[in-house]
């Protein structure tokens, strides 16, 4: 198995303790598993997967669950610590299980006079839908196919799940393409003239079976397996390797979940919606999982089994209607959604099966849903006293907030849109939000086209877990086939992407790489716009509107704000970034960054003249043209945070990235020359050339920048003082409280940071006497070289905060450049590297996205020790692109940080993860 440590890092220890504690049992019925786990759910999960584990609750809770088993997640280690060998006398033990649920149904399997069938079926700890394989209708084989058709009086039945079953195992287990066997199915119905599957007869099924047993054959050269004992152990060896199939491993690195948990194994006695019009088969969740409405949801089919209502290959009913053809059952289904969610404490997906009008549960697990539900569910039941408010804060993923503070589509340009004629056509809306993109028919075009930097559309009949690289990068998906718990539909709540499924009128070729919509034909790479929220599908792009946040947002972020202890500031640097984070809840400016305000092209002449002179006084003579521009950026900004404080770094980046590329300019010159162009236009090329030379470093991440830039041409960062302090007596003089915080960067020793600080300090001195008054200001710096952090007691001599500046300080850690690692070998740490055939993890989390807490944590806890010994009132805060990551907000609070600062859309997403922290840590205490 691939060796990653990322969800659930516990995992491995929890484990072994649990092996322990099972006495070598390994196989458990779901009547007995329940009692064995039940002291602690988490372990429970652990050990039986999240479908075990609510297999094994519901029975006990007396829920009418089908009898089974699960094998341990333990097991799938084993198998993979084996070489892929199966383990020892496993088998014999399945079967001594196997016997219990045998007697109590009395069926067996493989018997021709009551034959049991049975449903194998993967389940990790945590949920990932579709990743894993799945077996139905296994014990089918040539003898009870003809018992089972005699026993239920309805041979049709028998032979549709003998050919189910045929194309499922052989797909699973033979590594078969389903795709093949569907084509037979598909030439079948089109020889036969007919459309429907439910209109192939019995001798049709026959003919299917046969056909599909020929093609085993004649692709594997061997007879389809009779023995029921040999389908058992393959279909159980399958789902162990379906663990580390290609999607599995793709999902579990898209949501970091640890890739040694392994899957259990459920074998299950099946029952059967496919078994007549009185039976049925469906997917449901206890409350919406778009918009979080307490109502029943989801889909189910008459006379059909689960795989075809996930799969997409019929359009499912709305749950709804199931009130009125099915009523006893239905109200039947909402008692027990009812039941299940006040026992689990959560929104709940549940499958269920109708087998001749008897309701049974195949499984339930916490209902995926996106970032408007989950916040909805969660202040709901918080008001209806299922959960506490802590327990609400809990419920939602920091970064899930994200999704919620996207733009949607301008009803007005919707209306217009309708009126030109563009509203293509209108599916189900399957997942929320806007989505504008050009349409890609092929998974593999939409991850290579989405790298490039275009935006698109996955176009697709339906999708299938194998489809998920191209899911992950795309704008939105949109399904020919398919309902509301497809799979499409499903992948795409959960990562919080615009889906419209099951819209039969896109016409979708993929042959032709073209969908056929009315009247029109759309090719690949034609801009279309999709509403999730509604099913409609637009030709060409539509205008958005920024989103319109709930009151259950509000009222979470409040609850939130009323926990945490961890201040949130902002990133920005502009005077409408600074309004937008207010109006998100930042509660000042961790970081304005002064060189961005010197990019805008009516600027940058300004600051290239004042790197192009010769002396000191040319400087001062272009500085003197900035001085103004930078004193109105600061007004605006000050007025934005109405007396909240702000972090002002001085200039940082090395001057050389206000000029043109080196490249560029020799190229240019080139040309120019070639042209025969002369005289002052060539003189001035050559001269700005000349000075790109002078300034190129080899290391410029390393080289004259920060704090050095400032030292060695001190007018540049006495220019930005003096517009600072110009700028805050001037919007004191409007009555704003104004607290600025200066910044001096890239300090690595304490007489940097003394020599820097008595220069600019005099200025603002000298600004203050100036308009005789006084303003209330900080200096400090940021910390982000490791001799800062080891040397914090002396640098906080002279600074009065440290904020840390966890981009930098990653780098000179680790001794990457960003660029260069992630352009060259990071994706391949991420992704693993070969060690004697084995793929070896080198890192588990991009350190640049995810705070390397081993490493660049233990510096900053240092620096954060260290700088309170001789400043017990030093102010500590991350202004780092960590500052609005979950698990580095939680590690700011730990490490007894004031505030992170992070871009202002990351602001309620701090906000909770700060909360969170709290929460953890008075759990820890208890």
């Amino acid at each position: 198995m691939v060796n990653v440590s990322t969800k659930a890092d516990s995992s491995k220890t929890s484990n072994a303790k649990a092996g322990s504690n099972t006495k070598g049992k390994r196989v458990f019925l779901f009547k007995d598993a329940y009692d064995h786990f039940k002291a602690d759910r988490n372990l429970m999960k652990e050990m039986l997967g999240g479908k075990g584990a609510g297999l094994a609750e519901m029975t006990a809770t007396g829920v009418n669950v089908p009898p089974g088993m699960t094998l341990l997640t333990s097991l799938c280690r084993d198998y993979y610590d084996n070489n892929q060998k199966f383990p020892a006398n496993l088998f014999e033990e399945i079967k001594t299980e196997l016997k219990q649920i045998e007697n109590k149904l009395n069926k067996t399997l493989g018997d021709t006079a009551k034959p049991l069938l049975l449903s194998i079926r993967s389940g990790a700890k945590f949920s990932m839908p579709g990743m894993m394989d799945t077996i139905l209708n296994l014990g089918l084989n040539d003898k009870t196919v003809e018992s089972l058709a005699k026993l239920t009086n309805n041979p049709r039945f028998a032979w549709d799940s003998y050919r189910r079953f045929i194309q499922m195992y052989s797909n699973v287990v033979l590594d078969l393409s389903k795709d093949k066997f569907e084509d037979i199915i598909e030439n079948k119905k089109h020889k036969l003239d007919i459309s429907l599957d439910t209109e192939l007869t019995i001798e049709n099924l026959k003919e299917l079976v046969s056909e599909f047993k020929q093609f085993v054959k004649t692709e594997r050269h061997i007879d389809f397996p009779q023995n029921t004992d040999d389908q058992l152990l393959g279909a159980v060896e399958a789902v162990f390797k379906s663990w580390n199939n290609s999607r599995a491993v793709y999902y579990r690195n898209l949501n970091k979940i640890d890739h040694n948990l392994g899957t259990a194994v459920n074998i299950q006695a099946m029952v059967f919606g496919n078994f007549d019009n009185n039976s049925a088969t469906g997917v449901c969740f206890t409350r919406n999982p778009s918009n979080g409405e307490k109502a029943l949801y989801g889909e189910y089919l008459v006379n059909a089994q689960g795989e075809d209502v996930v799969a997409g290959t019929r359009t499912p009913k709305k749950i709804s209607e199931m009130a009125k053809e099915m009523p006893t059952v239905y109200k039947e289904l909402e008692s027990t959604a009812l039941r299940l969610e006040k026992h689990y404490k959560d929104m709940q997906d549940i499958e269920f099966t109708i087998e001749r009008g008897e309701l049974f549960l195949l499984q339930t697990r916490t209902g995926k849903r996106t970032a408007a539900a989950a916040v909805k569910v969660a202040v709901d039941m918080t008001n209806e006293k299922i959960i506490s408010e802590t327990e609400c804060l809990t419920r939602v993923e920091p970064t899930q907030l994200n999704q919620l503070l996207l733009p949607s589509f301008e009803a007005e340009n919707k209306q217009k849109a309708k009126k030109e004629g563009r509203l293509l056509a209108t599916g189900l809306n399957a997942s929320p939000g806007a989505a504008i993109g050009q349409i890609v028919f092929d998974p593999d075009q939409s991850e290579k086209l989405s790298s490039q930097g275009r935006k698109v559309i996955l176009v697709r009949v339906e999708t299938c877990p194998d489809d998920i690289h191209g899911i992950v990068p795309a704008q939105g998906v949109v399904t020919m086939r398919g309902g509301m718990t497809s799979h499409a539909a499903v992948v795409a709540r959960g990562m919080g992407k615009p889906c419209v499924a099951g819209c039969e009128a896109f016409k979708v070729d993929l042959d032709k790489a073209q969908v056929v919509v009315a009247g029109k034909t759309l090719k690949q790479g034609d801009t279309i716009s999709i509403d999730g929220s509604t099913g409609e599908i637009f030709l060409g792009a539509i205008a958005t509107h920024d989103p319109e946040l709930s009151s259950e947002f509000q009222i979470l972020l409040k609850w939130a704000d009323k926990v945490r202890k961890l201040r949130v500031r902002t990133n920005a640097d502009t005077p409408e970034d600074a309004k937008l984070a207010r109006e998100f809840g930042a509660e000042g400016i961790g970081l304005c960054r002064t060189e961005h305000m010197f990019m805008n092209q009516d600027r940058l002449p300004a600051m290239q003249e004042m790197i192009m002179a010769n002396s000191a006084d040319e400087r001062k003579t272009a500085l003197t043209k900035l001085l103004p521009m930078q004193k109105e950026d600061f007004i605006g900004i000050f007025k934005a945070m109405k007396g909240l404080p702000v972090t002002i770094r001085l200039l940082d980046p090395p001057l050389h990235e206000f000029l043109p590329k080196h490249d560029e300019l020799v190229e240019e010159i080139a040309t120019m020359k070639a042209k025969n162009i002369k005289g002052a236009e060539l003189r001035q090329k050559e001269t700005l050339l000349q000075k790109v030379r002078e300034l190129k470093e080899a290391n410029p991440m390393m080289g004259l920048r920060g704090c050095r830039l400032g030292l060695v041409y001190p007018e540049i960062n006495k220019m930005q003082v003096r517009a600072i302090f110009e700028a805050a007596i001037a919007v004191k003089k409007e009555k704003i409280e104004v607290l600025p915080e200066i910044m001096i960067p890239l300090v690595g020793h304490v007489n940097e940071l003394k020599v820097a600080r008595a220069e600019l300090e005099a200025v603002a001195q000298e600004v203050m006497q100036e308009a005789k008054t006084t303003i209330d200001y900080k200096f400090g710096t940021m910390i982000e070289i490791p001799r800062a952090c080891v040397t914090a007691n002396e640098i906080a001599k002279h600074a009065e905060f440290f904020s840390f500046g966890t981009n930098d300080l990653t780098q000179m850690t680790f001794g990457y450049s960003r660029d260069d690692a992630e352009g060259k070998f990071l994706q391949r740490y991420l992704e693993g590297v070969d060690c004697n055939g084995k793929n070896e993890k080198i890192l588990t989390n991009n350190p640049f996205e995810v705070l390397d807490q081993e490493g660049v944590g233990k510096l900053m806890k240092i620096a954060v020790e260290y700088g309170l010994q001789t400043r017990p009132d030093l102010k500590l805060g991350i202004c780092g692109e960590h500052g609005g990551e979950p698990s580095s907000i939680i590690f700011a609070h730990h490490l007894g940080l004031a505030y992170v600062s992070c871009s202002p859309y990351r602001v309620p997403l701090a906000r909770l993860a700060a909360a969170q922290a709290m929460c953890i840590a008075e759990e820890k205490d208890k």
